[in-house]
């Protein structure tokens, strides 16, 4: 149920809200109450009850980048100092809707972002438009069918290629890495323009790999080298591609965000 739920309500269309919903006993099948465990034939009837939600009488007024819109998904380029998704009034989930044009499919739902990026990290975010749209693309960041792409400015001498394997929080995790360019620098020794293909996708792995190797982002608060920590220039990590295939139109999608000046103005253009 509780892979399956995903999606198939548009007021639920998310992995966490519908993980909340069986929590607060929100879900049947069959008329007894569900739970993220039960397991399904398939023709069981399933009901949905919500509470009825007020809505909210703020609108947050955020201009967004759009990339690449369809009725189905959408790809924007999210600034830093945001946060994807939470508690917090401004995030990018609330600016969506304002932002992106309405899908015209039956089953549209309000667009809901389908990975996360760090507060700090700049770069393209995907996002679903409609139930099934959401469903099919977190299936696939499940398969590991979404190639993403992010570059990152390091700190220190670093070989010219590699392979991360470090577990994060006792899971295996895996990131690639080529490094572009180096500049040598009188604070730092050197600082590396460097390409990154993370394999999974755990909780700030790409910060917390590189600084395992001793190569920890540029302006990383909380995985940085005491006494090199770059204040208030933000985080030098940004998410440069994604590129997969479109699940309804079948579409080899492949999206780019150029990189940002601050990073330009260290290493110059691509």
């Amino acid at each position: 149920m509780q892979e399956y739920g995903v999606g198939v309500f548009p007021s639920v269309p998310t992995k966490s809200a519908w993980k909340k919903a069986l929590k607060k006993k929100r879900v049947k099948v069959n008329g007894h109450l569900a739970h993220t465990s039960t397991f399904l034939k398939g023709g069981e009837k399933i009901e949905l009850s919500l509470a009825e939600e007020k809505p909210s009488s703020k609108t947050l007024i955020f201009d967004l980048k759009v990339l690449f819109e369809d009725d189905y998904l959408a790809i924007i380029h999210k600034p830093a100092g945001i946060l994807v998704s939470g508690n917090s009034f401004k995030t990018i989930t609330n600016a969506l809707p304002q932002n992106l044009k309405p899908s015209h499919l039956s089953d549209a739902t309000k667009p809901q972002p389908v990975h996360r990026l760090d507060y700090a990290t700049t770069g393209l975010l995907l996002t679903g438009k409609t139930g099934a749209s959401i469903r099919k693309l977190n299936q696939l960041f499940k398969e590991k069918k979404v190639q993403k792409v992010y570059y990152a400015a390091t700190i220190g001498k670093m070989p010219l290629s590699g392979k991360i394997t470090d577990p994060i929080d006792d899971k295996p995790a895996e990131s690639h890495f080529e490094t572009i360019r180096s500049v040598p620098s009188k604070k730092y020794g050197y600082l590396n323009l460097v390409k990154l293909d993370p394999k999974t996708g755990r909780r700030h792995q790409l910060r917390k790999h590189l600084s395992t190797m001793g190569n920890p982002i540029l302006g990383d608060k909380t995985y940085g080298k005491e006494g090199f920590i770059l204040m208030g220039k933000g985080l030098y990590l940004h998410a440069y591609s994604l590129e997969f295939i479109h699940p309804f139109t079948g579409e080899h999608l492949k999206v780019t965000d150029d990189l940002p000046e601050r990073f330009t103005k260290i290493f110059g253009e691509l």
